[in-house]
């Protein structure tokens, strides 16, 4: 079962034409990897499947149709987003930003549950999170979206800019979180691809050319030729 279905979905930033006619989908209970060479029009995909960016065709959460609806709207049906640069509130504490994205003030539980899931984030709850290193920050970030009840997570290249110690770190963290969620998940690292990812959908120019299970990964020639790196590396 498909927990997202795209379909011809188009989406134009001002005069540019970005995504044409984007098809695949997202199984329940799975991670999906959204891969392709920089600028092909991944998140333009996420952004056009929360709406921030107006789009045409379809978009089906568990068949509820999400284009046309506005961005709170989709949120509240439960798509959950991790931006690609973690947006956090530098000048708040760790628990305030986690506070501030509960839709349920008063839900000790969800807090508990992140808490279990991110333990580090527990022993910082109470500093600011501009201080924290760059993974950790991405944790925040991560914690965040989970806090709600989702039927799908959005996470756009949560690894992006970090030391590789770091990417460690977030890596295990979205091990974890997978076990919990249904995810769409763009990134250039394909180690961690290949370490979480249960299926992989790879655009080009704005449409996507390839939808597979994730073994395809292991052939170099095959990573060259769809994603114009050597097999292993970013």
């Amino acid at each position: 079962m498909n927990a997202l279905v795209v379909r011809d979905l188009h989406v134009k930033i001002n005069e540019s034409h970005i995504l044409h006619g984007v098809d695949f989908d997202v199984p329940s209970h799975k991670v999906t990897a959204l891969l392709g060479r920089n600028g092909v029009g991944k998140s333009t995909t996420l952004k056009g499947i929360l709406g921030l960016y107006p789009g045409t065709g379809s978009v089906q959460l568990n068949g509820q149709e999400l284009i046309g609806m506005p961005t709170y709207k989709i949120a509240q049906s439960g798509v959950a987003y991790v931006p690609e640069d973690r947006e956090i509130f530098s000048t708040l504490s760790v628990r305030e930003n986690l506070a501030l994205a509960s839709r349920s003030k008063t839900n000790s539980e969800a807090f508990e549950s992140i808490y279990q899931l991110f333990p580090e984030l527990n022993t910082r709850a109470a500093q600011l999170a501009g201080s924290l290193s760059g993974g950790q920050q991405q944790m925040v970030a991560i914690a965040r979206a989970m806090l709600n009840t989702n039927e799908i997570l959005l996470v756009d290249e949560p690894t992006k800019g970090l030391a590789p110690k770091l990417v460690t770190e977030v890596a295990d963290a979205l091990a974890k979180v997978a076990e919990a969620t249904t995810m769409l998940l763009v990134e250039q690292n394909l180690a961690l691809v290949k370490r979480i990812a249960h299926h992989v959908v790879v655009m080009d120019q704005g449409r996507v050319i390839f939808q597979g299970g994730p073994e395809n990964l292991d052939d170099p020639s095959w990573v060259h030729q769809m994603l114009g790196v050597s097999g292993g590396h970013k």
